[in-house]
C-alpha cells in the first residue's frame, strides 16, 4: 500500500478529521472501496486497484468515478448522495472538505447514513424480510425501468451481444482460480451450459434489443444495496464504473436480486419478485432467460470474490472469507446451469452396483443438494446398523415388499417436503420396477415440480466385479453381494417408459472423471436446451 493511501486511511479513521466531529468512525471495505461510517454521514474512497472490469489506479480515474457514482445513484437514492468531497493537503496538514483546495490527495463520495436495520440483507438476517416488502421493491424497480430513456439502437444491439463476451470473460478469469474457489468440473459445466443456451436460444437473446428490454440499469442490484423505511425505498451503489456493464437486459438486472435471495436461502422471495415482474411486463422470455442471467450473475460474484481473495489491500481474514464466498457463488451458478430457477428432483436409479450412488454423491458434493438414499433409509427404519449385513432371514424381512414399499413412500415424502422448501433434492435408489417409478413421477408432478431420472448403466461383468469387491469393504451400506446377482438382475426392469426429456443414461464403466464429466454435461445440456420460447 502506498504511503499516501496509508496516510489518507489513517486520517479518515480519526473522528477529529471530520467537520461535524463524530463520536466514532468505523471503517469497512469491499473489493473496490474503503467506507468510513462517521454518523450521520458516510464517506467512501475507491481503492487504487485494477480488476480489468474496473480501473481506479489513478487519482483522476477515482475522481471521475466518484462524480459518476453520485450522478447515477441519485436516480434511485436522490437524498442519500450529497456530493463529492476531497482529502486535501493544505498548509502541511490534511483537510476533508466539500470545496477542494490545495493539493487533492484523495476523492470521497459523500453520503447520508441510512439506518442499518432497513437494508434488505439485515432484514433477512433478522428474519423480518417479507413478501410484501419484496413486492414494494418490485414496484419501485418497475417505475425506474419505465422512466429510463431508451438507449440508442446501436448501443442497445451492442449491449445484447456483449453479455456473451462478459460471460466468457468471467469464466476466463475464474479459470485462474480452478481448484481454489471452484472445481474444474464446475467451470467446465457452466461453460458448456452457456454455450448450449446461447446456441439454442440465440434468437431470443437477440430479440431483447428490438423489444426494448435493454436499458441503462442499476447493474449491481443485490440485497445490501436496497434500503426500506416506512415511507421510502432507496436503491443505491449502482455500477457506475462501466456503462458497458450497466447497459443490459432488465431481466439481467433483476436476476442479480433473485440470485442474491437464492444465495441467502430465500428462493421463495425471489419467486415473489419474478411473479410480480412477469405480471407487469407480460414478457414471455423472462422465465427462461432468468436461469441464464442468474447463472451469469452468480459467476460475476464468484469472480469478484476470487479476485478479492488475492488482492494486496485485503486482510488475511478477508481473503479467507472471500474464498468461501466465491466457492458458494460458483456452486450456485452450477445449480442454475443444472436445474434452472425452480426446485427439481434428481432420481439416480439403476441396478445394484451400477454406480448410481457414487454419481449421486458426486452431484451432491458439487451442488450441496441433499441425497436421500434408499439403502440408508431402509436400515434406519429397520433399526439396523448401517454397515451390518444380517443373516439370510434378517435380510428377507428387511428387503420384503412391505418394507420396500414403506421405504419408497418415505423417500417420496422427504423429497416433496424438501422441494416445497425451495430446494433441489437427490434420490438414490434402484427403482427397479415401474410401479414405484410411476407413483413417484405422478406425485412429484402433482406437487408442481419437475424431475430428472439418471439411470446408471454397467455391464454384467462390471456389476459382478463391484459386488465381489464389496466383501473387502466394510463401509458399504448396501447388503447386495455377488451371490445376489442373478436374483437382483432378474428383478430389475430397465427405465424405458420415461420421456427422453426427463431421462439421462450414464455408462459408468469408464474412469470416475469421465463418468462425472459425462453426467454434468448431459444435465446442463438438457437444462440449457429445454423449454424453447417463441420469439415474436
Amino acid at each position: 500500500m502506498e504511503e499516501i493511501t496509508r496516510r489518507v486511511l489513517e486520517f479518515l479513521a480519526n473522528p477529529e478529521s471530520y467537520p461535524h466531529q463524530p463520536k466514532e468512525v468505523r471503517r469497512l471495505q469491499t473489493h473496490a472501496s474503503w467506507v468510513f461510517l462517521a454518523s450521520p454521514f458516510v464517506y467512501k474512497i475507491k481503492k487504487p486497484v485494477d480488476f480489468g472490469f474496473l480501473n481506479f489506479t489513478t487519482l483522476e480515474r477515482r475522481r471521475e468515478n466518484s462524480l459518476a457514482e453520485v450522478e447515477l445513484n441519485r436516480r434511485l437514492a436522490e437524498d442519500v448522495y450529497l456530493g463529492v468531497a476531497a482529502v486535501c493537503y493544505v498548509n502541511g496538514s490534511l483537510l476533508l472538505t466539500s470545496q477542494p483546495q490545495g493539493e487533492v490527495m484523495e476523492w470521497c463520495v459523500w453520503m447520508r447514513e441510512l439506518d442499518s436495520a432497513g437494508f434488505l440483507l439485515q432484514r433477512l438476517h433478522d428474519g423480518c424480510l417479507t413478501a410484501e416488502q419484496i413486492t414494494r421493491v418490485a414496484e419501485r424497480l418497475l417505475r425506474f425501468y419505465q422512466t429510463q430513456p431508451p438507449l440508442p439502437e446501436s448501443e442497445s444491439q451492442a449491449a445484447t451481444s456483449r453479455i456473451h463476451q462478459h460471460a466468457g470473460d468471467n469464466l476466463a478469469i475464474a479459470q485462474q482460480f480452478s481448484g481454489r474457489t471452484l472445481s474444474k468440473h464446475c467451470l467446465t459445466a457452466i461453460a458448456e451450459y452457456n454455450c448450449v443456451f446461447e446456441a439454442t436460444h440465440g434468437a431470443l437473446l437477440k430479440s431483447r434489443s428490438n423489444q426494448g428490454w435493454i436499458q441503462d440499469t442499476h447493474g449491481d442490484l443485490h440485497l445490501d444495496h436496497i434500503h426500506l423505511s416506512d415511507d421510502s425505498i432507496r436503491i443505491y451503489d449502482c455500477l457506475e464504473f462501466s456503462a458497458e456493464l450497466r447497459h443490459t437486459d432488465v431481466a439481467c438486472d433483476i436476476a442479480f436480486l433473485t440470485m442474491d435471495l437464492d444465495f441467502h436461502g430465500r428462493p421463495d422471495l425471489g419467486q415473489v419478485l419474478i411473479q410480480r415482474m412477469q405480471e407487469a411486463w407480460k414478457d414471455p422470455g423472462l422465465p427462461h432467460l432468468l436461469t441464464y442471467y442468474q447463472c451469469y450473475r452468480a459467476c460475476v460474484r464468484g469472480k469478484v470474490e476470487s479476485l478479492h481473495s488475492v488482492t494486496e489491500t485485503a486482510e488475511e481474514n478477508e481473503r479467507t472469507e472471500a474464498i468461501e464466498l466465491a466457492h458458494r457463488y460458483f456452486r450456485l451458478a452450477l445449480r442454475y446451469a443444472i436445474a434452472g430457477t425452480r426446485p427439481r428432483l434428481f432420481v439416480f436409479c439403476g441396478r445394484i452396483a451400477s454406480g448410481k450412488s457414487s454419481l449421486a454423491e458426486f452431484l451432491s458434493d458439487e451442488t450441496g443438494w441433499l441425497v436421500f438414499s434408499s439403502d440408508r433409509l431402509r436400515k434406519t427404519l429397520g433399526g439396523v446398523d448401517l454397515y451390518h449385513r444380517g443373516t439370510d432371514q434378517e435380510r428377507a424381512i428387511l428387503y420384503s415388499r412391505q418394507i420396500t414399499d414403506q421405504v419408497y413412500s418415505e423417500l417420496q415424502q422427504q423429497a416433496i417436503a424438501r422441494l416445497q422448501a425451495g430446494h433441489c433434492v437427490i434420490l438414490d435408489a434402484t427403482y427397479s420396477d415401474r410401479e414405484h417409478r410411476d407413483i413417484l413421477r405422478r406425485q412429484i408432478v402433482a406437487a408442481g415440480f419437475s424431475l430428472m431420472w439418471v439411470e446408471a448403466v454397467a455391464s454384467d461383468a462390471t456389476v459382478r466385479d463391484r459386488l465381489r469387491h464389496r466383501n473387502q469393504n466394510r463401509q458399504v451400506i448396501s447388503d447386495a453381494r455377488e451371490e445376489d446377482f442373478e436374483k437382483l438382475a432378474a428383478g430389475y426392469l430397465a427405465v424405458k417408459e420415461i420421456p427422453d426429456a426427463e431421462l439421462i443414461s450414464i455408462p459408468t464403466e469408464g474412469t470416475a472423471l469421465k463418468t462425472q464429466t459425462d453426467l454434468l454435461q448431459h444435465l446442463v445440456r438438457k437444462n440449457a436446451s429445454s423449454a424453447p420460447v417463441e420469439v415474436r
